[in-house]
């Protein structure tokens, strides 16, 4: 047999920014294939939608409304976790200013949740991982949700991009760390996915135009598209893959 499954039965995926869009399809996506979740968001309301969809798959899932900038919280939470084999570090913003205009105060906040706080989540996860014995034996993965923007420049983009870029090089430096343990760290670098951080910046007729212009698929990602590549990385079908990253881009970082 040659072909491995993207099976997760009895594994326990942690993901970020799960009540919406992109986290909330990894988190529906993961249960699909058999793990168990804890999902993490802002609104509880959010969550709660969520959670009924991944009870539909027969998956437990456990729910936790948070300010992941906030890390007594977010250490709190997954302190009190029995085990985690799987996170996706999903959340994440973007405020688009030029550079000559960027406010000192988005500036803080974009750092602060895109860097600062995916970086205490991947320690305090990584430090819940080893706390299983067996770790080394089963594996984990952990999936940065980076960016296209995390390889090449874009307009309005400053802060973003130097958030992703970040994100890339902390990746390659987790996965080298953590490779002994047979963690896995990767990175999935999608181009503009239709969801309702994106909308606004796609109503903007010349954006739109200039973005469909630089994906040679001539289209936009699907949420699923995303969520079918962390499966993957999550799972044991990609068991030799690490400190890597999957560009879900249409081709945008080929031209």
């Amino acid at each position: 047999m040659y072909l491995k499954k993207i099976n997760l039965k009895n594994k326990t995926a942690l993901v970020t920014g799960a009540g919406k869009g992109i986290g909330k399809a990894c988190a529906i996506a993961l249960a699909e294939a058999g793990a168990n979740l804890i999902i993490i968001s802002r609104t509880q309301k959010d969550l709660d939608k969520v959670s009924k969809i991944i009870k539909r798959f027969k998956s437990k899932c456990v729910s936790y409304a948070c300010d992941l900038t906030n890390y007594t919280q977010i250490k709190n939470i997954i302190n009190k976790q029995k085990r985690i084999d799987i996170l996706v570090n999903n959340a994440g913003t973007n405020i688009p200013e030029h550079f000559t205009k960027i406010q000192k105060k988005n500036l803080e906040h974009m750092v602060k949740l895109n860097t600062i706080s995916t970086f205490h989540v991947a320690q305090l996860c990584v430090l819940k991982m080893l706390e299983t014995k067996n770790r080394k034996k089963i594996g984990g993965s952990i999936i940065n949700m980076s960016s296209q923007m995390g390889h090449v420049g874009g307009p309005i983009r400053s802060v973003y991009n130097m958030t992703k870029f970040g994100l890339e090089g902390l990746t390659k430096g987790m996965a080298i760390d953590l490779a002994k343990n047979n963690i896995r760290v990767n990175t999935v670098c999608p181009t503009f996915v239709i969801t309702s951080m994106t909308k606004n910046f796609l109503a903007n007729k010349k954006f739109k135009n200039f973005t469909l212009k630089n994906i040679p698929l001539g289209r936009y990602a699907d949420v699923s598209d995303v969520a079918t590549t962390v499966a993957f990385l999550a799972s044991d079908a990609s068991s030799m893959i690490t400190g890597t990253s999957i560009l879900i881009d249409g081709g945008w970082t080929a031209i």
